[in-house]
């Protein structure tokens, strides 16, 4: 049983990186923003984190004149994951 229990430590130290502390996975909201502002200038009217799809994504609505730009960022890895215009009236 003590030899589990060591093999057990052992293992676990191992995915903690130096000092203990876990790394945050994944991209900032910050982070996601700026993707998606390159993907969709324009001024971002409505920005939230969504678990859609099986995943969490940043979600980000965007104004460009007269309509609205929805950019969807993965978390884990960065990518747009949605890119699609919607009507202003469909607006929550």
């Amino acid at each position: 049983m003590k030899f589990a229990m060591i093999l057990s430590l052992a293992a676990s130290a191992l995915v903690l990186p130096q000092g203990g502390q876990a790394k945050p996975v994944g991209i900032t909201m910050a982070q996601a923003r700026a993707i998606a502002l390159h993907a969709a200038p324009g001024r971002v009217e409505k920005a939230e984190r969504e678990r859609e799809g099986g995943g969490l994504r940043y979600s980000f609505d965007i104004r460009q004149g007269q309509r609205i730009h929805e950019i969807g960022v993965d978390v884990a890895t960065g990518k747009i994951v949605e890119n699609k215009f919607e009507p202003l009236n469909a607006r929550d």
